[in-house]
């Protein structure tokens, strides 16, 4: 048994690394997070941390139309091309240039359809700027350092991404007036100085060249991931949006701090993800055998319960150490004990899908999912019942939810082809 583990290990010691690597970086996260939650949740009004939650998830939404998706083609020659990532790149500045007056649409008719009664347009500019343009070139720059097996270099900017929001958060709840308006301009100088660091330190230094070409022929493969990226992401905030048309600013603050504290426990989960993606993208063959399958789903299943579990009993025996803002919404977090695995697992089969290649075929179920996630929610909010019982309904809603994304993704998936890049 020892032998055969220890086989294990020495045949996947490159992706055990980078997997402890990410780790080591989403421990450091973790901690500069919960601090950046603990001054937010408690400076801002409870109904305006649910208005913030809301535009930044719509920021995070429209995050995914920057450059129409081209992150997907550069990552990929990250992977595998690293020579061609000047070209790349060049793809990608071209499409953020395209893509900005879709976007500056796109957020204008969100203001105007959720938030024009409860929140300025200068203070959603503020956070959808910080989101979209900011944040996400970060975030980028992440992923073209792990595309290049530069792991430990994109976990330290995430770290420092992270840290400058939250020197941004302590700063905020010691000098500011506590408003949400005071609070974006807050966020968007933090969001701006990680974009800037990204660019200057972190991106690998390449010479741009341009090459329509090859940009055209990516074209199909970009979009479908652009439109399945805003898809997820859809599926995943949409619920955000829906607590506040359906329940007010103070549901949706409540609702927010339960999910974050959720989001929270997941960030072992999505570094994990990311390494199994690069795995599977080289030996997608590995997903034949129904046991690796089974297995990898129990451990995402595993690692997401016990952290939610680790952060309900922390909070059971310290209700008021988040702060008083969150200490109203802590003893609800064990009623959505199932809720993170089902969150993790349909990003787990969307991972799947974006690594074997099957990019449309992800945007059709993550569109399905939308759907179906917006009708759920909006029966459970319809009933009027009390908090903690539509609390415990959110169980079902992702249970249902998981099922759906489990029987599409596994269906499309039974033939693996490899992908030429």
């Amino acid at each position: 048994m020892s032998l055969r583990l220890k086989n294990l290990v020495s045949a996947n010691a490159p992706v055990i690394r980078a997997y402890l690597s990410m780790v080591g970086g989403s421990a450091g996260r973790l901690v500069i997070s919960l601090v950046y939650f603990i001054a937010i949740a408690n400076t801002l009004s409870i109904a305006e941390f649910g208005l913030f939650a809301t535009a930044s998830a719509c920021g995070i939404m429209l995050s995914r139309l920057l450059a129409f998706g081209f992150v997907s083609p550069l990552y990929r020659i990250a992977t595998v091309k690293t020579r061609l990532l000047g070209v790349y790149t060049a793809g990608f500045l071209g499409g953020v240039v395209l893509s900005v007056p879709v976007i500056v649409l796109a957020a204008w008719l969100t203001h105007m359809l959720v938030f024009s009664e409860q929140m300025a347009l200068v203070t959603f500019a503020k956070i959808i700027v910080a989101e979209v343009l900011c944040w996400r070139i970060m975030e980028i720059a992440v992923i073209v350092s792990y595309g290049t097996n530069r792991f430990g270099s994109g976990s330290v900017l995430v770290v420092v991404a992270t840290l400058l929001k939250t020197i941004a958060a302590v700063l905020f709840a010691w000098l500011a007036d506590g408003s949400l308006a005071s609070w974006g301009w807050y966020y968007l100088a933090a969001n701006g100085l990680s974009a800037m660091l990204a660019i200057l330190f972190f991106y690998p230094r390449v010479r741009l060249r341009w090459n329509l070409a090859l940009y055209t022929r990516r074209w199909v493969d970009a979009v479908s991931v652009a439109g399945a990226e805003m898809l997820f992401y859809i599926q995943s905030e949409l619920d955000k949006v829906l607590v506040l048309s359906l329940g007010g600013p103070e549901t949706a603050g409540v609702y927010a701090i339960i999910m974050r504290l959720v989001d929270l426990t997941a960030l072992p989960v999505r570094a994990f993800l990311t390494v199994l993606t690069q795995k599977l993208m080289r030996t997608p063959a590995m997903l034949e055998e129904l046991k690796n399958r089974a297995l990898l789903e129990g451990a995402v299943a595993a690692v997401s319960t016990a952290g939610l579990l680790g952060m309900a009993g922390f909070l059971w025996l310290f209700p008021n150490a988040l702060g008083k803002n969150v200490a109203v919404a802590a003893p609800l977090l064990i009623f959505v004990a199932l809720v993170p695995a089902f969150r993790n697992l349909i990003e787990y089969h969307s991972e799947l899908l974006y690594a074997t290649g099957r990019t449309v075929v992800r945007m059709v179920i993550l569109a399905s999912l939308g759907a179906m996630k917006a009708l759920l929610l909006a029966y459970v909010l319809g009933l009027h019942a009390d908090v903690m019982v539509w609390v415990e309904l959110l169980n079902v809603a992702f249970l249902v939810l998981y099922l759906q994304s489990a029987l599409m993704t596994y269906r499309a998936l039974r033939t693996i082809r490899k992908r030429p890049i």
